[in-house]
């Protein structure tokens, strides 16, 4: 069996659109200890066809034009993260990809319309028998690990019922966003609760929600007794979060665009994840560029007066 250890780890969330090959290999670079791929719904992976591409030395699961999902061997440990809401269906997921994944993440704390109205998502969390049910199920037909991302339950005592029944699933990790269902990011994440949380089981709770800064990992870890964090727009923000030492986020994010285009990324996702991570940095003087762009030439003059990491000048911190 493929192990994972999920203990004392720094984790790159899931993330639509987001959590692609290039983004994936970034966080890697920089110190990630595992990386999570975007969501990629069950029927939608099934109805790929695997392809080996030589040209970049990847495998690819494509489904018309469009490459669904994409690993080379760089990329781990990947762990790949579905969206299902029937164990039929994980179970056919999980073997039409294997063995070109390291483990397996059910999503069960999306609370997107999308999701829930196809009972994926946060809407797992309302139904315990079809959580044991896919669960047990990808435990038993994989011999790679299997792990589950909730949300908070509306009570302590729910939410450690819940880790406990899953824990008993047989998973490996169970990744919590501290916050509840309907709360957005715009909601400070709740990490009072993790603490007591992972007390109840022995698996490792990955903390995750509002890690923005380096510093903040060892924090969250000290808050909650959690060894393992996972991070979303922190690395969003600048993928160079997960090392000790500050990288300019102009240089790592022109960097993420020449990965993106050395492993051929949808130009589309690309724009998208480089448009995400400037979000709060609209005053940029290349960012309405950047929103013009509508191919990965325009995208390249968006960065062009960007150094690029060789010739990165070191940033000043509090300790230098």
């Amino acid at each position: 069996m493929t192990e994972i250890d999920y203990k004392n780890k720094v984790v790159l969330a899931p993330m639509v659109r987001v959590g692609t090959l290039p983004f994936r290999l970034l966080a890697l670079k920089y110190g990630a200890d595992i990386v999570y791929s975007e969501e990629i719904i069950d029927k939608k992976l099934c109805s790929t066809e695997r392809v080996v591409n030589d040209k970049l030395g990847t495998i690819d699961y494509v489904k018309g034009k469009d490459v669904v999902y994409r690993r080379c061997p760089l990329d781990k440990p990947s762990v790949l993260q579905i969206g299902t809401a029937s164990a039929d269906w994980a179970q056919k997921t999980a073997t039409h990809v294997y063995p070109d994944y390291d483990a397996l993440d059910v999503n069960m704390g999306c609370p997107k319309h999308f999701s829930i109205q196809g009972g994926m998502g946060a809407a797992l969390l309302k139904d315990r028998e079809r959580i044991k049910d896919i669960l047990t199920t990808l435990v038993r037909v994989i011999d790679k690990p299997v792990t589950c991302k909730i949300r908070l339950l509306d009570t302590i005592e729910e939410t450690i019922d819940l880790v406990k029944m899953i824990e008993n699933c047989g998973v490996k990790a169970i990744g919590v966003h501290a916050r509840y269902i309907p709360q957005r990011s715009s909601a400070a994440a709740h990490h009072k609760f993790l603490r007591q949380i992972q007390d109840s089981v022995s698996v490792p709770i990955i903390a995750n929600g509002d890690i923005f800064a380096y510093e903040d990992i060892q924090k969250i870890k000290e808050e909650t007794g959690c060894s393992s964090v996972m991070v979303a727009r922190g690395a969003l923000w600048n993928p160079s979060i997960f090392s000790p030492e500050p990288h300019d986020k102009d240089v790592v994010m022109k960097e993420f665009l020449e990965e993106a285009i050395k492993w051929e990324n949808h130009f589309g996702h690309t724009k998208y994840t480089i448009v995400r991570s400037y979000q709060n940095d609209t005053k940029k003087p290349h960012y309405p560029l950047i929103v013009k762009a509508r191919n990965f030439d325009q995208l390249l003059e968006a960065f062009q007066n960007i150094p690029h990491k060789n010739q990165e000048t070191k940033i000043e911190t509090k300790d230098n």
